[in-house]
């Protein structure tokens, strides 16, 4: 739903700075909310992505190795990309935090409401990985939990 959302922001701002442009100027605004849309489209994306596969990966390693040891060094990569993100959160906070001292140029909305898109990130990505691992080792190879492959 976040994902969507921000993607309708984005697309609907995008058509405003570009219809704006047919009169003479888009409004000020338009170029500063498509990238908080952008930002939040990532940080919402970005777990799903993960938890479906999607996400981009290097497995040239992973494609040489036996199954066996090329499923487990998915389920280490997943986890350390979890507790990655566990480890980051704490920071993440800090930094969104220090936001509410500062606005955006062209809205005057609080930074910290942009920074937030960091955190929401970085605790998506955090469960999306948790849940990936405990499916693969559920025995689903793939770490696809089993109501989301009807819709893959």
């Amino acid at each position: 739903m976040g994902t969507g959302l921000a993607f309708m922001v984005m697309i609907a701002t995008v058509l405003i700075q570009v219809f704006g442009r047919f009169y003479g100027t888009s409004p000020v605004w338009s170029e500063e909310l498509t990238r908080f849309a952008l930002l939040y489209l990532a940080a919402f994306g970005a777990g799903l992505s993960l938890l479906n596969g999607d996400l981009a990966n290097v497995d040239i390693l992973g494609k040489a190795l036996p199954e066996k040891l090329s499923f487990r060094l998915r389920v280490i990569s997943t986890l350390a990309t979890g507790l990655l993100c566990l480890l980051l959160i704490m920071p993440a906070w800090k930094f969104t935090s220090i936001g509410r001292l500062q606005t955006s140029p062209a809205m005057g909305l609080r930074m910290d409401f942009v920074h937030a898109s960091v955190l929401v990130l970085l605790c998506f990505m955090a469960i999306f990985a948790m849940l990936r691992v405990v499916e693969m080792l559920r025995g689903n190879e793939d770490g696809l939990p089993s109501k989301f492959e009807e819709f893959h």
